[in-house]
C-alpha cells in the first residue's frame, strides 16, 4: 500500500513539473524546468563557455585571454533561455553563479551596483540560499590551510591591485571570526559591498598588534576590487571560480552618451582581462544583448567618434583610459559578438518531439501531431514552441478541431527601443 501511494505521488509530482514547464514555455519564461525540458542547441556558444570554465578550473586564467563572451540575438531568439542553460552547466561544474539583469536599479556603468547585484544573486552549487554566498564561502575557509595562505599572499601582493582594506579584513577574519560573530559579519558584509568604518577597523587592528595604511579608494574602483577578491575567495573556499551572467545588456543603448561610454568600458572589463591585476582571477562572464545593437547604437548614434572625443576632451589620464576601454568595448560589440544560431530543421524536429511528450505528461493524454507554424528563416524558436503548445491545447479541448496558426504583427521589430531615457541610467554608487 505504501509503495503504491508513493508511486502515485511520484507520478503526480512529475505531472505537476511537466505542467509548470509547459506553462513557462508557453509564456516564454526561461524557468529552470523549461530550459531543462527544451535544452539550448547553441553548440558554438556552449563550447566556448565550457572551454572558459575548463581554463579557469585548471588555473589558466591569463590577462591576454578573454574572460568572457558577448552573445547576441533578436527579441525572442532565446538569450535568457541560453543564460539559464549556461547557469545549469556552470553549477554542474561546481562554480558559484550569479545572474545580473541590467536595469534602472543595476546600470552597467556603475560597478558598485553591478557588484552588489552579482553578490546578492550569487548561488553556491551546494544549495545555499541567495544573498549569503560570500559569507558562506568565507565560513568554509580554514586559516591553517594552503588555500588560505595563498589567498593571504595574493591579497597582500602589489600585483593584486587591492586596497589594504582587503588584507586587513582578511587578517582579522582569520584571527577572530571564530569567536567574534559581530566582527565576522561586519567583514563579510564589507566584502559583499557594504561600507566598513575605518576607525573601527583601525581599532581592531591595534588590538591585534597590526597596522595597515588604509587610503581612501573611489567607489567604482573599490567595487572592481571586490569583484576580483570575491572570485579569489570562492576559489579559496574550494570552488573552481565565479560565473557572472548578464541579461538585457542592450538597455545601455538608452543611456546618455556619457553613461553609454562608461558602459562600453565596463563591458570591455568583463569580456577582456586587462592588466596584471586581473591575472589568475577565476572569473567567467557572459553578456547577452540584442543583435542589432551595433547598427542601431554604435553606428547609428556615431558612438565610435562621439564617445572617445567626449571623454578625451576632459584631458585627464582617467578619462583617457576610460575612452580607450570604451573603444575596446565597441570593437567587442562589432567584432566579437557570438550570434545565437537560428533553429535548423533537425533542432525543430527534436524540440517538437520533446514538447509533444512533455505536453502528454503534463495533461495525461496522447497528443496527436499538429502543424504549427510554417518553417521560415525569420521565425523564432519561441514562436514555434508557443504555436505547438497552443494547438495541442485546442485539440485536447476539441478533438475534432483542426488548428491553423499564423504569426501576426512584427513583434521583433517593435521590441528594439534605443531612445535615450536618463531615468534608466540609475545613479553612481557612493564611496565606501
Amino acid at each position: 500500500m505504501t509503495g503504491r501511494a508513493s508511486g502515485i505521488a511520484g507520478s503526480d509530482d512529475r505531472q505537476v513539473a511537466a505542467r509548470r514547464a509547459v506553462e513557462a514555455l508557453r509564456a516564454g519564461v526561461p524557468s529552470r524546468a523549461a530550459v531543462a525540458a527544451l535544452g539550448a542547441a547553441q553548440t558554438e556558444i556552449e563550447d566556448r563557455f565550457t572551454t572558459l570554465l575548463e581554463q579557469v578550473g585548471e588555473g589558466q586564467a591569463q590577462p591576454a585571454r578573454p574572460g568572457g563572451l558577448l552573445v547576441g540575438g533578436g527579441f525572442g531568439a532565446g538569450k535568457s533561455h541560453l543564460l539559464e542553460h549556461l547557469t545549469h552547466l556552470a553549477v554542474q561544474a561546481g562554480f558559484v553563479v550569479s545572474r545580473v539583469v541590467v536595469s534602472k536599479e543595476t546600470p552597467l556603468h556603475d560597478p558598485a551596483k553591478v557588484f552588489r547585484a552579482a553578490a546578492e544573486s550569487a548561488v553556491l552549487p551546494r544549495g545555499y540560499e541567495r544573498g549569503s554566498a560570500i559569507a558562506e564561502a568565507a565560513s568554509m575557509l580554514d586559516p591553517e590551510s594552503a588555500a588560505w595562505a595563498e589567498l593571504s599572499r595574493w591579497v597582500s601582493a602589489s600585483h593584486s591591485g587591492l586596497n589594504e582594506r582587503f588584507a586587513a579584513t582578511l587578517l582579522l577574519y582569520g584571527r577572530f571570526a571564530a569567536n567574534d560573530g559581530e566582527l565576522a559579519e561586519a567583514i563579510t558584509r564589507f566584502w559583499s559591498g557594504d561600507p566598513i568604518r575605518v576607525t573601527e577597523l583601525r581599532r581592531r587592528l591595534r588590538e591585534a598588534g597590526e597596522r595597515y595604511p588604509l587610503p581612501a579608494v573611489p567607489a567604482r574602483e573599490l567595487a572592481r576590487q571586490r569583484i576580483r577578491f570575491a572570485a579569489r575567495l570562492f576559489a579559496a573556499a574550494g570552488f573552481p571560480g565565479w560565473v557572472v551572467l548578464f541579461d538585457e545588456v542592450e538597455l545601455i543603448g538608452r543611456y546618455s552618451v556619457l553613461q553609454r561610454g562608461r558602459s562600453y568600458a565596463e563591458l570591455a572589463r568583463w569580456v577582456h582581462r586587462d592588466g596584471t591585476t586581473n591575472q589568475g582571477i577565476p572569473l567567467v562572464s557572459v553578456l547577452a544583448m540584442t543583435d542589432d545593437f551595433e547598427a542601431a547604437v554604435v553606428s547609428g548614434k556615431n558612438d565610435r567618434e562621439v564617445v572617445p572625443a567626449k571623454f578625451r576632451a576632459r584631458q585627464t589620464q582617467e578619462w583617457d583610459e576610460t575612452a580607450g576601454r570604451a573603444e575596446l568595448g565597441m570593437r567587442i560589440i562589432d567584432r566579437e559578438m557570438v550570434l545565437l544560431a537560428p533553429p535548423d530543421s533537425a533542432e525543430l524536429d527534436r524540440a517538437y518531439v520533446r514538447l509533444k511528450d512533455l505536453h502528454g505528461e503534463a495533461f495525461g493524454w496522447d497528443p496527436p501531431d499538429v502543424t504549427g507554424l510554417e518553417r521560415l528563416a525569420g521565425t523564432r524558436m519561441r514562436q514555434y514552441v508557443r504555436a505547438w503548445i497552443n494547438e495541442w491545447d485546442l485539440v485536447r479541448l476539441d478533438p475534432e478541431f483542426t488548428p491553423d496558426t499564423e504569426v501576426a504583427g512584427d513583434a521583433v521589430a517593435a521590441a528594439s527601443d534605443y531612445r535615450e531615457d536618463s531615468e534608466l541610467e540609475g545613479g553612481d554608487g557612493a564611496a565606501n
